[in-house]
Order: structure tokens, then sequence, then C-alpha cells
């Protein structure tokens, strides 16, 4: 038989932009959907119930939000270990695993570069071979591929994304070339996000990363610029790459300006470089965007004890009623190091340095429990509740780099984040929680080399059970970034419309889900 395919978003939306993958039997695609959704349902009911009827009964569980905050440079006591978890607090989750009523509320997690190798590579050294991850035990998963499209051909694909366009994807469901934040290939057209229409219908809004705020994966949420480099006002190089979007030429200013422009209630991470730049023109025209932040409503923080102390989104005596921090010039430090990877023989074996983060830099663990806490209460006692990403955004950069320590310190912080935000969906069963990635990355488990001819460069660590892991860096020679690589990427969810995340899809299709569970079919 001959079929034209034709996408249908699972909110039961069309959208025909998205060429390639189009599929014209929407019936059969939502029909599946269906089945697939009570399928899950009643399969994980069944499964709760042998495991819980089950003799000796055991599962790893998460540590307690305030072991989590206790320990949380990424050390061992943030992540599971095998503790033993009653029947009646595991009962207590199952109405939140199974739950099919409205979304209130999302917490959307990215692990930046966060490919399944990556994972695994985290989950040996930590755990163990057998052990789990806090994102390892969601009810719910699948796989997403990640690709973008060509510049000058939107009907091509480019089978492999960078940070901007895949963000761009999730936060529009719609598919750009490298390098662009929510704009369209070729045309440059703003693309409506995610959290634009969160606020234009009345959530509350918040981005926590490790990273500059100016990055790609936060930018693609509340800005709109044609080339990612485009991230403070006199940065004035890479400026040179999206003049229409200058404010001296009619355009929404670099991506630094579009944040705070953006009115989102909190904005947490590393880049006060960019923020600390001047605006050359229009309202607030030779002051800083730090300074046309604190005009606009914005207290600004710099350190772990001010963003401890908060209390409160609203401050009476500035009349600040959102926050933006700033805890670092660039990006966030790493919560762990180590040896990089090195040509034959390679590194090591070596254990990996933990607790490494300046303790004047809040973790990514405090940044997101705190926003959390922060939007919640906002949101307290209104229809609407919030919308959160929070990335981590150093497992990409050190990925690039080469350096496997810092790079499972930073997935070990990101798991930690989880932990967080499960922890608060487990009393607010109407919060749908995503972990996933952007895109995948190089680093891979080897064989030990044994020859110096062996391709790459590599390092060998001393894992939990004190066996050797050896990983290998080979997508770009030594001493140059590595590279992003095309491979699938996992995704999984807990709360309402969880289930859609199950089985094969794409980042765009995230967005498609998200934007049913909040609003069906009554966005602005």
């Amino acid at each position: 038989m001959n079929f034209s395919f034709r996408r249908v978003d699972r909110d039961g939306i069309n959208h025909p932009t998205s060429k390639k993958t189009n599929i014209n039997v929407p019936n059969i695609r939502n029909n599946i959907y269906s089945l697939k959704s009570i399928l899950n349902k009643y399969i994980t009911m069944f499964c709760l119930v042998l495991l819980i009827t089950t003799p000796a009964f055991s599962l790893s569980t998460f540590a307690t939000s305030n072991a989590s905050n206790s320990n949380d440079n990424g050390s061992r006591s943030t992540i599971l270990n095998s503790t033993t978890m009653s029947s009646d607090a595991f009962l207590n989750g199952v109405d939140n695993v199974t739950n099919e009523g409205p979304v209130r509320n999302i917490i959307l997690l990215i692990g930046d570069g966060m490919g399944d190798s990556e994972i695994t590579i985290a989950r040996n050294y930590e755990l163990g071979a057998d052990g789990r991850l806090v994102m390892d035990t969601f009810p719910f998963t699948g796989a997403v591929t990640t690709y973008a499209v060509e510049e000058n051909n939107s009907s091509n694909p480019n089978y492999v994304t960078d940070s901007a366009a895949s963000g761009t994807a999730w936060s529009t469901g719609e598919k750009t070339s490298n390098g662009r934040i929510s704009t369209t290939p070729s045309t440059d057209q703003d693309l409506k996000t995610i959290l634009e229409l969160a606020q234009e219908n009345g959530l509350h809004t918040g981005i926590v990363t490790t990273s500059e705020l100016t990055d790609a994966t936060p930018a693609v949420l509340a800005s709109h610029v044609s080339d990612r480099d485009c991230q403070g006002p006199s940065d004035s190089e890479t400026m040179e790459l999206c003049p229409q979007d200058r404010k001296s030429t009619g355009g929404p200013g670099s991506i630094a300006e579009q944040m705070v422009d953006h009115h989102v209630d909190m904005l947490l991470g590393g880049g006060e470089q960019r923020f600390d730049q001047t605006i050359d023109v229009g309202t607030y025209a030779n002051q800083t965007v730090i300074d046309s932040a604190k005009s606009q409503g914005y207290s600004i923080i710099t350190t772990a004890s001010e963003l401890a102390d908060l209390q409160s989104l609203k401050n009476n005596a500035t009349n600040a009623t959102k926050m933006l921090g700033l805890f670092a010039p660039g990006n966030m430090n790493m919560s762990w190091t180590g040896e990089p990877a090195v040509p034959y023989p390679g590194s090591g074996p070596q254990f990996c340095m933990e607790n490494q983060r300046p303790t004047n830099e809040p973790s990514l663990s405090n940044m997101t429990s705190k926003a959390i806490d922060l939007l919640d209460k906002e949101s307290n006692g209104q229809e609407k509740g919030f919308f959160l990403q929070v990335e981590g955004a150093s497992i990409d950069k050190r990925d690039h780099d080469a350096e496997p320590c810092a790079q499972i310190g930073e997935t070990i912080a990101f798991d930690g984040a989880i932990l967080d935000a499960l922890d608060y969906a487990s009393f607010h069963p109407d919060t749908l929680v995503i972990v996933t990635a952007d895109h995948s990355h190089t680093s891979q488990i080897i064989p030990t080399p044994e020859e110096q001819n062996h391709p790459g460069f590599y390092s060998t660590l001393i894992t939990k059970e004190g066996a050797n892991m050896t990983i290998n860096y080979a997508t770009s020679p030594f001493g140059e970034s590595q590279d992003h690589t095309g491979s699938l990427v996992s995704i999984a969810a807990q709360g309402p419309h969880a289930e859609n995340f199950t089985g094969l899809i794409d980042q765009i299709e995230i967005f498609g889900i998200m934007k049913g569970a909040l609003f069906g079919n009554n966005t602005k």
C-alpha cells in the first residue's frame, strides 16, 4: 500500500511543518497512543503489585531531600543506594506514577550531552554495574531522535545537532539549523516557545543552569537570535553575526537583554560577564543589563548563601518580584575533577576527586530546590502553576574536553537535581517531570588498550566495585574539542501525560506533549 505520512503530535494537533516524518493516518496513531497509554498503566500497576507482594521486596529508592541538600556536591550519598522502601511509602507514589489528571506544573530537566554512554559511565563509576541512578527509576521511558536541518534547505536533515537547534525543537516544536536560537532556518522568523506560552497563560516560569544563562539551552526558552554566540550587547565580534537582532537596528537585543526583557520569574546560573555589559540604545541605554534587570523588578544575587537565605521572590525593600542569580562570570565550576584523557597508555587508573566546587557557588541541586520552592510559593492558591527548565550543562562541556571525572561529576550532580524534582512531585501529583538530553556525545567505555596504535585517547577509572573502566574519546584529534554524535538519547517521565513519552519520538514532539498537557487546545 502507498501511504502518505503526516505527523500528529501527541497533543492531538496537526503539525504539517515536519516534512519528512509527517503522518497522514492520525486515527491510527491516536489509537496506538490511547492503547499504549492503557497498556502502560495496567502493566505498570501489575508490576508494582507483583514487586510489593514479593517477599524481601527491596527497591533502589531516593535518598531524602535532606540528605541531598546536606551533601550535594555530587557525592555518592545523594544518589540511589539499594535501600528498602516500605510498601506504604511506595504505594503513596503509585498514584503519582499513573495519574492521568491535568498538569499544573512541568519540570523539564535537560542533561546537556548526556547520551546513554555518558549515563552508563556515571552509573558504573558511582554505583557499579548493577546500580541505579535516580534517572533510572522513572516509570515511563523512551528514546528521542535529535537531528537538526540544513540552513539553506530545511527539507534536508543535519544528523548531528547542536544544543541550539535541539533546544529550539523541544521549546518550539519546530526544527531549525545548528546555531539558531528559536528562529527559523534561512527566513529568521521568531518561533514561540513553551515558556512564552506558559507566561501568556498565567504560569510562573524559571530557568536554572550550570552554564552561562545566555548559553544555548537556557536561551532557547526566552530569546530569539540568528546565532547562539550573540550573548551580550557588547560582544562586538559575535553580535556581528546577528546584526538584525541588535537593539540599535530595531531588534530585540542580545540573548542577555532578551532573557531579562522576557520577565522570567527566576533566572539562576552563570554568565555575569554578559549581564554586566552596557546596552547601547533604548529605555536602558548606557546602563548594564543588570541595571536594566533591577529596573524591571529583579533582585540580583551572586552567592550560595544569598540563594539559601531567599524565602520569597518578593523584596518589599526594593519592590522586586523576580530573581536573577549570577553565580560565576562564565560557566559555573565543576563538582568533580581528575586527570583528563590522554593518548596511549592513557591516564590513570584513577579515583575522581569529589566536592571540588567553590563553596560560594550553589550546586545544581541547591538552585533546583530553591527554584521549585519559590515558584511553588508564587503559584500557591492560583489556578496556574509553573514551568521550570533545569539544565546540567557541563556534562557536555567536559565531554568536549575529554575530562571523564568532571563529566561524571556533572552527571551525578544532575541526578541530584532530578531527585529534588521527584521529591516535589511526590507531594504534588499534578506535576509532570521530564528528563532527557539534547544530544549524544563522544565518550565510550572500551577495553583497556594494549597497543600504542589504538585510536583516540583515554583514561582508566577505578569504579565503586574496584574494577577498571577505560573511557575513550576519539571524535576529534587530541587537544581539540570532541564532537557531538547523532544517536538517539533517552527520555523518562513521571506524572500526568507521562505515558506519551514512551516509544520512539522526536524532540519536536516533546513540545507538543508539554503544550497539550498544560493547555490542551486552550492556549491564547
